[in-house]
């Protein structure tokens, strides 16, 4: 004999409150207070029931689909956002989809942006075009963010991160000290510049001696050699890099030239990607929570996807993570 599926009168009956409220806790449980969600959430555990997600995307004209927009899925700084991402939105019954920024073309991408495309968007690239993205569906920015777009933001304080690093360096000795810094007119490239420039400046120090790059290894590579290229007695004895990826390609590049890190040039990464730790030397660098930045996002998505249009921003803090890629100067 087949036993009948669980059905969310039987939830409610189980519980004592009507469908309605059953539906409250499923759907947004934020609005229902603590012990009457305690009470459907046993009723759930006890009769063993699930809701049909598809059911319920039909009823409330949903996709279950939340986009994540990403400047480079090639970049490992990426991998524990989006697992965050995942860990939030699959227990609300929602797919999360991802899409990247750099290979698709500027009319597909904002097409995510349509409610018959997506429940909602968290987006990770500050270069999209705000006018696309309004009024469409719920918007979170997570990392970078898009000047002027009023939407919720989580994200860490890059200013005050880069002084961080810098601080670090300087507490070492150092005194002339290069950034390599993100692409022109990104958002993190101008916060992190404005903390090196703004920690320097603080200690009465000279400005950063500037090499371009853009986040990525061949950038970093490209410092390296732009750093060799100088005098022996002109190069700074330290380097912040914007990024982990331009820091790895930094190292091997002068390692690959006779030089050791750190006795001859100190280097200084951003993010602490997986790699970077099993390096030689390890590298030292500011560990930005990703993981939680993910969650965070996620959630601030469901609540606004929920009705909450609060747009405060969440800043999440970042740790000093010192290896073997940083000492003293030799001169």
């Amino acid at each position: 004999m087949q036993h009948q599926r669980p059905k969310i009168v039987d939830v409610a009956r189980l519980a004592g409150v009507s469908t309605a409220t059953v539906s409250r806790v499923l759907s947004n449980p934020q609005i229902v207070n603590a012990e009457t969600r305690r009470l459907v959430e046993e009723a759930i555990r006890q009769t063993g029931y699930r809701l049909n997600h598809a059911a319920r995307n039909l009823r409330h004209q949903r996709t279950g689909g939340v986009v994540a927009l990403v400047p480079n899925l090639s970049n490992p700084f990426f991998s524990q956002i989006l697992a965050g991402m995942a860990a939030v939105l699959a227990p609300a019954g929602y797919n999360l989809l991802v899409a990247d920024t750099r290979t698709e073309g500027r009319a597909s991408i904002l097409r995510y942006a349509e409610p018959s495309r997506a429940d909602g968007l968290i987006v990770l690239d500050g270069s999209l075009p705000a006018d696309g993205l309004a009024r469409r569906v719920p918007v979170v920015l997570a990392c970078e963010w898009i000047p002027g777009f009023a939407a919720p933001r989580v994200k860490i304080d890059n200013r005050q991160a880069a002084q961080l690093a810098v601080e670090h360096l300087i507490g070492h000795g150092h005194r002339h000290i290069a950034h390599v810094a993100g692409p022109p007119g990104n958002v993190l490239t101008d916060a992190r510049l404005a903390g090196t420039e703004q920690a320097l400046k603080a200690h009465g120090l000279p400005a950063p001696h500037i090499f371009p790059g853009d986040f990525t290894l061949a950038s970093g590579r490209r410092a390296g050699e732009a750093w060799l290229a100088l005098p022996a007695d002109e190069r700074p004895t330290a380097v912040f890099l914007a990024s982990d990826e331009m820091a790895c390609g930094f190292i091997g590049e002068v390692q690959h030239n006779g030089m050791v890190v750190p006795r001859d040039v100190s280097v200084m990464g951003f993010d602490d990607i997986e790699l970077v730790s099993h390096m030689t030397p390890a590298l030292s660098t500011i560990r930005q929570p990703r993981e939680a930045i993910g969650r965070q996002a996620a959630q601030r998505l469901l609540d606004r996807i929920g009705g909450d249009d609060g747009s405060a921003d969440t800043i999440l803090p970042v740790e000093l993570v010192l290896r073997g890629s940083t000492a003293a100067p030799r001169r």
